[in-house]
């Protein structure tokens, strides 16, 4: 018992901070203890991945790669202060962010948050940038897919909690 006890006070202590990155490391733990549970139902269908698949590759396998491995070292600035594109995978942030987000990212690029990715309301429509969504989320683990889910299914229940009040 008197083993748990600092385990039991530090995981209180990272649960109070309510810092995003320890969340992140609670949710990817969680990745571990989810392995086996039943998959869940994707947002998206196989005709959307089969449409997407050609659109990602006309516009985004220039800088995230044909298979959406991205920069090696996403995380590190290039000299001129901007960050590399990111893997879209399932192995960098990506699937921190919602659906809301990603669509917002997609339509007014990455430049305004320190990236180099421009933005494509110009090109894409909105179909064409959920078709590219689902090819990107489709190589995503069940395990990236389930926390994403519940981290998308959080954004959405806080933004009808907002119009609300």
């Amino acid at each position: 018992m008197k083993t748990r006890l600092p385990i039991v006070l530090l995981m209180s202590v990272i649960g109070l901070t309510g810092c995003d990155q320890s969340q992140d490391v609670i949710q990817e733990k969680q990745l571990i203890t989810n392995e086996a549970a039943t998959p869940i139902e994707r947002w998206y269908n196989t005709t959307q991945i089969q449409r997407g698949d050609p659109l990602y590759q006309a516009n985004c396998a220039e800088c995230h790669k044909a298979d959406a491995s991205g920069t090696a070292n996403w995380m590190q600035p290039n000299p001129d202060g901007k960050f590399p594109p990111p893997p879209l995978n399932g192995s960098a942030h990506t699937w921190h962010h919602s659906l809301t987000v990603l669509r917002r990212t997609i339509k007014l690029g990455g430049e305004r948050l320190g990236g180099t990715m421009p933005g494509f309301a110009d090109k894409l429509n909105d179909e064409e940038i959920d078709d590219i969504l689902a090819w990107v989320q489709s190589h995503w683990s069940e395990e990236i897919y389930r926390v994403w889910h519940e981290r998308d299914a959080q954004d959405v229940e806080r933004q009808q909690l907002s119009t609300k009040h």
